[in-house]
């Protein structure tokens, strides 16, 4: 029995062999549960303003985009004229490119009405682990020169 605490004390003094470093930087931190979709609206100063929309999911891209287009909660505004229940948006997904197939003409949707969406569907992406240089691609029911843009999220880095 004496020999086993022996050996015990003697790993203990000894330690595991690993030598102290410097702080290593790991790159961004995991992404977890949600609590729902972070929705991009427009606040009194004309500014986007995201708005957690609690769901207990953080649910698809077309999701958090259905949400967007049915409206903001209280003290937003959206710059998204939409039908009333027509919210469905197909959604095709590469590494690089987030094609989006949206129920709306581009005159229905103002500069910054785009913006609502590309941050929308950029942050559900960067949020379930995709990467943030990927880049949105708005295809609407009538097609424009607006449609072959490749759009980032000024919010997000």
């Amino acid at each position: 029995m004496r020999r086993i605490w022996l050996t015990a004390l003697a790993v203990m003094v000894a330690g595991c062999g690993i030598q102290p470093s410097e702080v290593i930087d790991a790159g961004q931190a995991p992404t977890g549960v949600a609590s729902g979709a972070t929705l991009y609206f427009v606040d009194a100063d004309d500014r986007l303003r995201p708005q957690l929309r609690r769901t207990d999911h953080l649910g698809t891209i077309a999701e958090a985009l259905a949400w967007l287009l049915t409206g903001p909660g209280e003290d937003l505004r959206t710059q998204i004229t939409t039908t009333e229940g027509v919210t469905r948006v197909f959604v095709e997904t590469t590494p690089d490119l987030i094609d989006l197939r949206l129920p709306l003409a581009a005159y229905e949707v103002t500069p910054l009405g785009i913006d609502q969406i590309v941050c929308t569907a950029l942050g559900v992406w960067v949020q379930s682990g995709g990467s943030r240089t990927t880049k949105v691609r708005l295809g609407f029911t009538l097609a424009t020169p607006e449609s072959a843009k490749l759009r980032t999220c000024p919010l997000i880095e």
